[in-house]
């Protein structure tokens, strides 16, 4: 299985930031113990990939560094040139698992879901949205027709990809999430699920079946773009469900079911993660990654 990186690409951050810039490569450094696992540096989404999710002016403020003060303040990340370029790679690093997905059936973005940017803002650590930059590159570069669904099961709602793709058809947006959490103006995604602080293993997986449910009664997908945020885990500081690790292997694993059984492609990235312990976020990410392999060998 492919997975794409671009750890190396830092972010100078000003000490004690929030954002765990180190999971990453921490990720990277046990992916690499894989012997099935094929990594690859993230190629840089093109100006026009991006373009077709962004507004052109704010492309341009974000190149040029004509970002103002409250602009960076939304996103939560200082502008540099290392800002620009990492967020061109996490966004190139979708796009290509996605076209690879189509191919071989599952690839992997070890970053990526920056889902609360906007068409012309970014917000919540997120400047470019990768999954809508990548649903509608597939659709410009590879094939018209191709149907594409979002599913993000990161514990924040996908609002900025529910606001890009609201009036688009072609591209289905489910977001199931922590109903109280940020972001507290929640937009509108195709279907959304929002859970009450403290849900356990049960609700929480009773109301990814259901979804899914929903969803395949709804929309016939060609391929998946998957947020696989570890979130949602009970060790999270900023997560405020209470999921084990079981459970989110299980989560998990009915996703990649959903795909195999229906043969669909699926490309999916970390999202979020923001354990107390920086260990079980990569674990929760790794296990991710792990459970991927096992499906992969059946495509």
């Amino acid at each position: 299985m492919k997975a794409f990186y671009a750890d190396h690409f830092v972010l100078p951050l000003p000490a004690g930031h929030r954002f765990p810039m180190e999971k990453y490569s921490r990720l990277r450094d046990l992916v690499g113990s894989l012997a099935t696992i094929e990594l690859m540096e993230a190629p840089p989404a093109t100006d026009t990939q991006i373009l077709y999710a962004h507004d052109p002016s704010y492309v341009v403020k974000v190149i040029e560094g004509k970002l103002s003060a409250h602009e960076q303040r939304e996103i939560g990340f200082p502008w540099s040139p290392q800002m620009v370029e990492r967020s061109r790679r996490s966004a190139g690093a979708t796009v290509a698992a996605a076209k690879v997905s189509l191919n071989e059936g599952i690839a992997a973005n070890l970053a990526g879901g920056t889902h609360h940017a906007y068409r012309d803002a970014g917000s919540g650590f997120c400047v470019f949205n990768d999954s809508a930059i990548a649903a509608r590159t597939l659709q410009r570069e590879v094939n018209p027709n191709l149907k594409v669904a979002v599913i993000d099961l990161d514990v924040h709602q996908g609002n900025g990809t529910a606001s890009i793709l609201q009036n688009d058809a072609s591209i289905f947006t489910l977001s199931i999430h922590g109903e109280n959490n940020f972001p507290f103006k929640k937009e509108h995604s195709d279907l959304d699920l929002g859970l009450a602080d403290g849900c356990d293993d049960q609700t929480y997986l009773s109301a990814l079946n259901s979804a899914l449910d929903q969803f395949d009664s709804r929309f016939k997908a060609d391929c998946l773009i998957f947020l696989a945020g570890a979130d949602p885990h009970e060790g999270d500081r900023l997560g405020r469900l209470n999921i084990s690790k079981e459970g989110m292997r299980q989560r998990d694993e009915l996703v990649f079911q959903y795909a195999l059984d229906r043969q669909l492609p699926i490309a999916f990235s970390m999202a979020g993660g923001y354990g107390k312990e920086i260990e079980s976020t990569v674990d929760i990410h790794f296990q991710t990654i792990k459970t991927a392999l096992l499906f992969q060998e059946q495509y």
